[in-house]
């Protein structure tokens, strides 16, 4: 899979990238994340990218022109399978929805700054408009970065053990069970006995019912 990540402050995402999980991803082939400078593609020598809003108002608009041109300048070079706008307004996130991209082949994530994108960014390219949560970040960059984080790591040969993200929160609608490791018994707090047991029929048992437990205190709205 590759990412192109287009934004106008590259340099917030490349630290992201560059450690764990991510950085070795990449550097065994499983996945591509390349950041794109939305400045490269302004049509201007001052390298412009933001205008007032027509209509008045406050705030600076991302300008339609570099956005078009980087984005065809990819598209020319690949297919993508997804043109994704980060933003407030989006679809909101979630673990489907990850999961279905995760099987994609190439995307663009597109990041807003400012009041935002000229709609016809959204109207022409933008395939797909996701949100990661309803409140309002100064730009679009952390919610990339959230949403590659969550693909990547489901891209198989990721993760050493591909059953983990099985058995992450909400994939099955549940929350995760509580998980322990050593000491078994720290100043007296000690791990329950069924995990010490070696029975794995009944571990897996009890951890389906801590889930459902723990789903119906904290999110009921997921077992509907």
């Amino acid at each position: 899979m590759r990412i192109d990540i287009i934004t106008c402050v590259p340099d917030l995402l490349d630290s992201f990238f560059a450690h764990s999980i991510l950085k070795r991803a990449q550097q065994a082939g499983h996945a591509e994340v390349v950041i794109t400078d939305i400045r490269d593609y302004s049509v201007n020598k001052h390298r412009t990218i933001d205008d007032y809003a027509f209509g008045g108002g406050a705030g600076m608009v991302l300008q339609i022109e570099p956005i078009a041109r980087c984005i065809r300048a990819l598209q020319a070079e690949r297919v993508y399978d997804e043109v994704i706008y980060l933003t407030p307004d989006g679809e909101q996130m979630n673990q489907k929805i990850v999961n279905q991209l995760s099987l994609k082949g190439n995307l663009i994530l597109l990041c807003g700054h400012y009041k935002g994108v000229d709609q016809r960014v959204r109207d022409l390219f933008v395939t797909r408009e996701i949100s990661i949560g309803d409140y309002v970040l100064s730009g679009g960059e952390l919610a990339a970065a959230v949403l590659a984080d969550a693909i990547i790591r489901l891209i198989p040969g990721v993760l050493n053990d591909e059953t983990s993200a099985l058995t992450d929160s909400f994939q099955d609608n549940l929350l995760a069970p509580p998980v322990y490791s050593r000491p078994a018994d720290f100043e007296g707090h000690k791990v329950p006995e069924i995990l010490l047991s070696g029975h794995e029929a009944k571990i897996e048992e009890w951890r389906y019912e801590q889930s459902v437990s723990r789903t119906k205190a904290r999110r009921p709205d997921l077992l509907k």
